[in-house]
Order: structure tokens, then C-alpha cells, then sequence
């Protein structure tokens, strides 16, 4: 379903992702990790259109990034970290708006957000009576999550998807996903939420400095690197281990 051939993206003199090549089938979540400026973000955004990559190519269910952006971007759904939205309008005429960009009939529309109000606790009052530049975070956490499914893509990227989201919200998310998963979708999984890629993603791949470090299942990783968990093995291959020794010294100073 996703197939990255030596992807590169290059601003200026920084290298921001560095021949990146990796397949995911169908059906699985896969865990996409990396500490802050690795490229995860770049990567995803490569994957979906909005940034043109400088080198190499991928395909998402066989349509070439450069030569289909547009059969690309019907076949994806994206949850960006920013979770941006336009805040003028309500909830519902936002979810509108984006089902008619995808070509989904209203009645199939709304049928389909219902299901994720429902799925989510919102109410529709809150949806038609409150413009998004009023909502929690969360809230349009929610809102965001939802456009992304709405038109039902075979694949579907997350950027940092429980970022407001409260705990019964977070637990739910996590079923979700899974549930899409075992429906036969391909999902990418951004996190630094590691606990909860080693529970949920069957398979895990960190890149640091826009260059791939590891790609498999999370306990062959750990096993291989004698980590004890996937938060140790992060840690011993981004420099991690330096960070906390500094922070070892550091809490010396109030102590002495």
C-alpha cells in the first residue's frame, strides 16, 4: 500500500530525510518514530502532496506521489499535528465542507459523522452551535481525526493523533485504530507516545537525522538490543542515554 523508494527532501542545505526506502502492506499500523527534527513530520507530509520531495519517489496503493497527487490524496486520510482547522466555521460545516472536497453525498455524509459523534461523545449541538476557534483542543482533536476517515481511505497517517485527546478518548482512539487495521487499512503511527506504540503497532521504524535507523517488529528490536522496552531501545540509538546523564548532572547542582 506504501512503497518509499530512496525518499529525500532537502531545505536549502539541510537535509531533512535522507533516502528513506520502506514498504507497509495492507493492514498493518506501523509506528513511525523519531526524537524532534528526525523527519517524521516531513516524511508524512512528502507522502501525502504538501511537500515535494527533492530525490527518490513512493507510491501509495500503486499511484506515484509526482505523476497522481491527485489519486494520492483521494486514497489518504491525515491527522496533522497541528490539528488545524478553520476556526470561522462550526464543526458540522467544517465536516461538510470536507466531505464535498471528497465528492461524498451529503446523506452519506451526514450519516457518517452521526456515527463519529457518537463514537467520539460529542453532541451535534455542539457541532452545529459552536464555531471551531471555541473548541478544546481536544474537541478538535476529535474533529480533525474524524474529516481524516470520513471519506474512508485504505491509508491513514497519524501525526501525533492522542495530542489533546483526554484518557477515555485516548483509550478509544487506540481501538480504533486497531479495528481499521484488522479491516485491511495501512496505518502510519507518529508518536513520542512510546508505551503506546509498543502496545499497539505490530511493527516499528525510527529514523534520526532524516536516515533510517531500525525497521521490525518492536519485541525482535528490543530482544536484538538487550533494551527491555522499546522506550530504552529509542534511547540507545538517538543519544537519549546522553540526555539523561545530562539530566543526572544537572540535578546535582540543587543538591549540592
Amino acid at each position: 500500500m506504501i512503497s518509499v523508494r530512496q525518499l529525500s527532501k532537502r531545505f536549502g542545505t539541510q537535509v531533512a530525510v535522507d533516502a528513506l526506502s520502506f514498504e507497509v502492506p495492507a493492514g498493518q499500523i506501523v509506528g513511525f518514530l523519531g526524537p524532534n527534527g528526525a523527519g517524521k513530520t516531513t516524511t508524512l507530509k512528502m507522502l501525502t502532496g504538501m511537500i515535494e520531495p527533492s530525490d527518490g519517489t513512493a507510491t501509495v496503493s500503486g499511484f506515484d506521489l509526482r505523476t497522481h497527487p491527485i489519486e494520492v490524496k483521494q486514497h489518504i486520510g491525515f491527522v496533522p499535528e497541528s490539528g488545524a482547522v478553520f476556526e470561522s466555521l462550526t464543526g458540522l460545516e467544517y465536516l461538510e465542507m470536507v466531505a464535498a472536497l471528497y465528492g461524498i453525498p451529503q446523506s452519506v455524509a451526514v450519516d457518517r459523522i452521526r456515527q463519529f459523534i457518537v463514537f467520539f461523545e460529542l453532541s451535534f449541538e455542539t457541532l452545529t452551535d459552536k464555531l471551531l476557534g471555541a473548541y478544546s483542543k481536544g474537541m478538535r482533536r476529535k474533529v480533525v481525526i474524524t474529516a481524516a476517515l470520513l471519506h474512508n481511505p485504505p491509508v491513514v497517517l497519524f501525526d501525533e493523533p492522542l495530542d489533546g485527546l483526554d484518557a477515555n478518548a485516548a483509550v478509544g482512539f487506540k481501538a480504533l485504530i486497531q479495528t481499521l487495521a484488522r479491516e485491511g487499512k495501512t496505518i502510519i503511527y507518529s508518536s513520542h507516545i512510546l508505551d503506546v506504540v509498543e502496545r499497539v503497532c505490530e511493527r516499528v521504524i525510527i529514523i534520526d537525522k532524516g536516515r533510517l535507523l531500525v525497521d521490525g517488529r518492536p519485541e525482535e528490536l528490543i530482544a536484538a538490543q538487550g533494551a527491555g522496552t522499546l522506550e530504552r531501545l529509542f534511547t540507545q540509538l538517538t543519544g537519549g542515554t546522553e540526555l539523561e546523564r545530562r539530566a543526572e548532572d544537572f540535578a546535582k547542582t540543587f543538591r549540592s
